[in-house]
């Protein structure tokens, strides 16, 4: 006959119950233990090195080799391959999307130079081949993205768009030159328009594609660290005032596009704060480095908007 153990033999639950607090101690401590290894050993992973490191620096300039050379070669496949090949041609397309085009030239360049030299700067090199080899990284990739584009039917090389190139290069290099940081960051912002449904193949469909194609959208910033030019105790050091461009009202990059009349473009200034997550003081270079990458975004603020047909909008929070 089976007997209730908790009757019949009191002193055996709670030695039970003794045992699987043991048990779930002991588990907690053991799991506790083995997640603080990990995040230990990724931080001591992440943190950047004091002195060179080769086989850091082997990874690295391995890895974007490899990364670059795939996506032009996915590009020149998924992209090119369906439009008619040309010899190598010039256009002028400096009147296009109200130069929004430029201004993602100039923001991806920044980026990925911004990129280059901080993987660098993880595996210890020197800044000097920092700024020679990992921030030029954007401009040598746009610059054979452009040149693709060259002997494209469809597109043609633009000098405006290697300018734009040049620019978002020399922002990051000036700054670390003059001021050994980045005292002005370029960042990126986006709204979903109404206009993306009424073109979907140049303008996107769906939010994914919207975010990189519809230029009525995005919003890109120069996001300015206040304490960095004007020190002082009150303002914290993480906030930035940001200065903002925008355009809308496009469904084509040509104004002048008989097959879309009446586009009633329009310039946008805005005018808001902004936080820099870089300037977040933390011990743990997993932030930091978490940071580091969504610090390309433009915190959500309100914003003052003033467009080129001279009306004034608030925005109590804009995206």
């Amino acid at each position: 006959m089976q007997g209730n153990i908790n009757g019949i033999y009191p002193h055996k639950a709670s030695e039970n119950k003794a045992l699987y607090k043991r048990i779930l101690l002991l588990f907690f401590l053991l799991s506790s233990s083995l997640i603080i290894n990990a995040q230990s050993k990724l931080n001591r992973f992440l943190a950047p090195s004091d002195t060179l490191d080769i086989p850091r620096r082997n990874t690295v300039v391995i890895t974007e080799a490899s990364l670059a050379t795939i996506t032009l070669v996915g590009l020149n496949e998924l992209w090119y391959s369906d439009y008619e090949r040309s010899s190598f041609r010039t256009v002028n397309d400096n009147e296009e999307w109200l130069q929004m085009d430029k201004l993602g030239h100039i923001f991806s360049s920044y980026q990925l130079g911004r990129l280059g030299a901080n993987t660098l700067n993880w595996a210890g090199v020197s800044e000097k081949d920092q700024l020679l080899y990992g921030s030029t990284l954007g401009f040598g990739f746009l610059t054979a993205v452009e040149v693709m584009d060259g002997f494209s039917e469809e597109w043609g090389f633009s000098w405006l768009d290697m300018l734009a190139n040049l620019t978002g290069t020399g922002l990051y290099v000036g700054q670390e030159l003059l001021w050994r940081e980045q005292r002005i960051t370029m960042k990126y912002s986006f709204n979903t328009s109404p206009y993306a449904s009424q073109r979907t193949d140049a303008l996107g469909d769906g939010f994914f594609e919207e975010f990189l194609k519809d230029y009525n959208g995005q919003t890109y910033w120069l996001s300015a660290n206040i304490n960095a030019f004007i020190p002082n105790n009150t303002i914290p050091n993480w906030l930035n005032i940001a200065f903002g461009y925008g355009a809308d009202g496009m469904l084509t990059g040509d104004p002048k596009d008989i097959a879309f009349p009446n586009q009633n473009r329009i310039r946008q200034y805005y005018l808001s704060l902004d936080v820099d997550l870089t300037r977040i003081r933390t011990n743990s270079h997993f932030l930091r480095t978490l940071f580091d990458v969504f610090n390309v975004i433009k915190i959500p603020f309100p914003a003052l908007e003033l467009n080129s047909e001279g009306r004034v909008k608030l925005h109590y929070l804009y995206f």
